[in-house]
């Protein structure tokens, strides 16, 4: 068996894109406060268990907000005490080895694990200071305003308009043709897809590629105008150039909805997040800027994650 290299300051670690570099310089400066020769390598010197720092955005809304998160699936602890939030102009990345609960908790920012018999969760989740775990929550509009991509595409076996239509259709968004045709158009547009598929809207979106179905699946979660996108592995099943598509597509979204992203790619977490989240067993093990994460690390598990030596 190949023996694992020893972790030193050398050791190669996923480099954040320029557009996370470009915010750590104009809003977040890290380590402006450096001395020229210091020192600049993690030191790990927070104790697991201890108090965790402050949240990185503390002095902002947050647009969904999770404070200890538990969810059980009947006798089996899923998550544990998980606290994090989301920003409207941030993509929030959460990070893991399989199995850890980055899946299981984006589902709960809209309830998406009501749909399984034996799941319990809580803790308290808020959209705008609203508790979306209430029972008097419209589950249906939560959904409408927490929209989700899941892992596979999985267009509507209707037509491509059809697709990105029904759900302004359902929840009457459009009064006339007229309306539903310019939604449509907007919602193909921003997903990058518009170009693509403006002369042969009436096909079927099964038959289009991989990378153009989730496209395809991007412009129906943002047809009905949701304030919050959650992605899960959106681009796990597709080749690089339809992932370098999808990334793009994120950044440019960024500006309009706050977006959660689950992914097993670490180098696509520096690229198109500003804040990361690393899960454990469960557990949320270290929440910060995306630059601070991948450069600078508080805890031994997040170092031991990013470089390799498990997951």
């Amino acid at each position: 068996m190949k023996e694992k290299l020893p972790i030193t300051p050398v050791t190669p670690v996923p480099t954040p894109s320029v557009a996370i570099a470009a915010d750590a310089a104009t809003r977040d400066p890290i380590g402006s406060d450096i001395p020229s020769g210091t020192d600049a390598s993690p030191t790990l010197d927070h104790p697991q268990g201890s108090a965790p720092p402050p949240a990185p955005d503390s002095g902002r809304a947050a647009k969904m907000s999770a404070r200890e998160v538990s969810v059980f699936y009947g006798d089996k602890q899923a998550l544990k005490g998980v606290s994090c939030d989301i920003h409207d102009d941030r993509v929030t990345a959460f990070i893991g080895p399989s199995g850890c609960g980055k899946s299981t908790f984006l589902r709960c920012l809209n309830r998406m694990n009501d749909t399984i018999p034996t799941a319990k969760v809580s803790g308290q989740i808020e959209l705008d200071g609203q508790n979306i775990n209430d029972p008097r929550m419209d589950v249906v509009q939560l959904r409408a305003r927490v929209g989700m991509v899941f892992q596979k595409p999985n267009p509507f076996p209707k037509s491509i308009y059809e697709n990105v239509a029904y759900g302004p259709r359902i929840h009457g968004l459009a009064g006339s043709k007229s309306e539903m045709d310019a939604i449509v158009e907007k919602s193909l547009k921003r997903a990058g897809l518009w170009d693509e598929v403006k002369n042969r809207l009436q096909e079927s979106g099964t038959a289009l590629s991989g990378g153009q179905q989730q496209r395809l699946c991007i412009a129906r979660a943002i047809a009905v105008d949701p304030e919050v996108i959650l992605m899960d592995e959106p681009c796990s099943a597709l080749d690089p150039i339809a992932t370098a598509k999808i990334e793009e597509l994120i950044h440019e979204l960024r500006g309009r909805y706050a977006i959660a992203i689950v992914t097993h790619n670490m180098q696509q977490a520096a690229r198109v997040s500003q804040r990361t989240a690393f899960f454990h067993l469960g557990e949320l093990v270290e929440y910060g800027k995306t630059s601070e994460i991948f450069t600078n690390p508080r805890e031994r598990r997040t170092q031991d994650y990013i470089t390799g030596r498990y997951g």
